[in-house]
Parts: C-alpha cells; structure tokens; sequence
C-alpha cells in the first residue's frame, strides 16, 4: 500500500510517498507527479519509502523530465542509505540534487531559481 502526501505551501509543493514504491503502487506515485508537473518547485522526499524498484525509478526520471519541460525544478530529499545509494548509482544526483534533509532540498531548489 503507498499513500501520497501532497503539500502545498507559497514556495514549493512537498510530494511524499509512504510506503513501498514498485510495479504495483507506481502508478499512483506517477499519477501524484502528473498533478505537480507545472509546479515551479517541487521537492520528492522519500525519506518514508523503505524499498523503490525500476519501475519506481522510471516514474521519478518521468516527473522531472516533465516538471523541466514546464520550466520546474525539483530536488529529491531522502534519508534512507539504501535509496540514497540507489539515487546516486543510476546518476540521478547529476540531473536533481539529492540530499538527506528535505531543507537541503529546499535550499538546493532555491539555489536552482537563482542561478
């Protein structure tokens, strides 16, 4: 079971998978980031996802590249090692910044709007 939070606020909008992120919850975890597509900022924290699969991974290389086409930016926060390691070994950190905190996500976004 994966339930999304969505959280809007005047800087950003939070997307928060909870709960394990695979071939059979993906595609309500792309559905969620369809919606944020033409948000300026969206930060993706999957500090609450113990386990994310390929399928997982496609669904977040597809919501960036579409928040990028709408002229977005998104960062990932995520505190848990294994992820992290999986983040950083199919290069997702050179196309978003992954970080451990969501303010460092937040502080890397606002980085990206003004550089």
């Amino acid at each position: 079971m994966l339930e999304i939070e969505v959280v809007e606020s005047p800087d950003h909008t939070l997307c928060r998978p909870v709960g394990e992120l695979d071939a059979y919850t993906v595609l309500a975890f792309r559905e969620a980031l369809g919606e944020l597509a033409q948000r300026p900022k969206v930060v993706i924290d999957l500090s609450e996802v113990p386990f994310m699969d390929s399928a997982g991974l496609g669904a977040l290389a597809e919501a960036i590249r579409r928040a990028r086409e709408h002229g977005g930016e998104v960062a990932v926060a995520c505190s848990r090692p294994t992820l992290t390691r999986l983040l950083h070994t199919t290069g997702f950190d050179r196309i978003v910044p992954v970080t451990e905190t969501l303010d460092a996500a937040l502080a890397a976004l606002d980085g990206a709007a003004e550089g």
